[in-house]
């Protein structure tokens, strides 16, 4: 069956359901937003509510630990339940969890509590994000799931900007309009868990049922998987490049955003909430996509021989533009451009990362493979943002970039370790 206008209307699919126009999109909305809510956002939300850089770092850099152990736990949500359940019920539970996160902000001691339930719709995202993947392969057929490719990445994007832009900019009105910070920041979590009620309802009632009764049974391959991974040829190079390559972006994503809104007398830029939403989570993620699309392309033109040390160039040097901020003070207008400029770098540089992440992926089992180098990752995440705030605050912010600067030496020598296998893989 061909995608035609039928698919843009309420109809019966091939499978006896309605058309992926209808949950595709909401589906990786609903993927993308707890994500960059909990791992982005959190930073500035704790910023604006007066908590010092060093905690900041430290404490919401754990959020990446679901991420790091979904890996443990993903062949457990094939052995229970559907994942239509685990995609609608997981979805209803990050309602929940985001309204709690809400309801302590407003509290005198809100910090530890409202981590808490964060850390805990880390875990309820993390799990989504492994059913809603699994349904999506299981509901479309093989050519659908190859038509809606482009759209399910367009969605999650749109995630990203109306969570790290347009909610930052709502909180930021809020602010000013109430004079507020904690309740402004509460009203939009609370917005957050109502969008995901709505989201529950949504898909309970139009989600198809494309999954038998049979159960799957992950035990056997389990521990096969993991063998199959841990034996490549050149793995140990592998695993240090997935580790490291990200370690500098690692740490200037934790400190980007407090020092665009710390005052300037305390060495930042001194912008407002809405504008570093405008500058950060609204243009830069722009950027950050355009940068991401412009990588792919360049990568499949020439391949990942000829383009992967460009490529990891242009995530790191652009580094440079925070130390030159740091030393001498732009206006706003020239701190959103090169802002704008890091962004479209990171985002080439981590079109080289995936597509490496991809090769390496051995040919029985690419997803799962996928997974566990996406788990190490979140690790290589995880651990530089949680020692990035201590040495801000010890080092100043113009020390603290030049230090991020000099972190991306490492990762960047870790691409002479990686398996020729991946590394010199030429154009398709």
């Amino acid at each position: 069956m061909t995608d035609s206008k039928s698919d843009i209307a309420p109809a019966l699919s091939a499978r006896g359901a309605a058309t992926p126009w209808w949950y595709v999109p909401t589906l990786y909305f609903a993927e993308g937003l707890p994500y960059i809510l909990i791992n982005s956002v959190s930073v500035l939300l704790y910023k604006r509510l007066g908590v010092d850089n060093a905690r900041i770092a430290l404490w919401t850099s754990w959020l990446y630990l679901p991420w790091v152990l979904k890996m443990f736990w993903s062949p457990y949500v094939d052995m229970f339940f559907t994942k239509r359940k685990w995609a609608v019920y997981s979805q209803f539970a990050m309602a929940c969890a985001l309204f709690l996160a809400a309801a302590v902000l407003p509290g005198k001691n809100f910090f530890f509590p409202s981590l808490l339930f964060l850390g805990v719709g880390a875990f309820i995202s993390a799990t989504h994000d492994v059913a809603v993947d699994g349904f999506y392969m299981l509901a479309l057929t093989p050519e659908r799931q190859a038509f809606f490719t482009g759209v399910r990445s367009a969605f999650y994007r749109l995630a990203m900007i109306t969570g790290s832009g347009l909610l930052v900019v709502a909180a930021g009105s809020l602010e000013i309009a109430t004079g507020n910070s904690p309740l402004s920041w509460a009203a939009v979590l609370a917005g957050c868990a109502a969008v995901f009620l709505l989201l529950f309802v949504w898909h309970r009632i139009i989600l198809p049922s494309p999954e038998t009764a049979e159960r799957p049974s992950a035990e056997g391959r389990f521990s096969e998987i993991f063998n199959s991974y841990f034996s490549q040829k050149g793995v140990i190079g592998l695993v240090l490049f997935i580790l490291f390559y990200r370690f500098a972006e690692a740490m200037l994503m934790k400190l980007a955003q407090p020092f665009l809104v710390d005052p300037r007398l305390a060495g930042g830029m001194g912008l407002t909430t809405s504008q570093v939403g405008i500058a950060y989570g609204t243009v830069g993620v722009a950027c950050l996509v355009a940068g991401g699309l412009a990588g792919g392309w360049l990568i499949s033109r020439y391949g990942l021989k000829k383009t992967l040390w460009p490529l990891a160039l242009a995530m790191n040097l652009p580094d440079v533009f925070y130390v030159y901020m740091a030393y001498s003070r732009p206006p706003a207008s020239s701190v959103f451009a090169l802002v704008a400029l890091e962004q479209f770098g990171a985002g080439l540089g981590f079109s080289a990362f995936t597509v490496c992440l991809m090769y390496a992926c051995g040919e029985k089992y690419k997803t799962s493979h996928f997974a566990i180098s996406t788990g190490i990752m979140a690790a290589g995440m995880m651990l530089p943002g949680m020692i990035s705030g201590k040495i801000q605050q010890l080092a100043g912010y113009p020390l603290f970039f030049i230090i991020v600067c000099a972190a991306a030496l490492p990762g960047m020598l870790t691409i002479f370790l990686l398996p020729a296998s991946v590394a010199e893989k030429p154009a398709a």
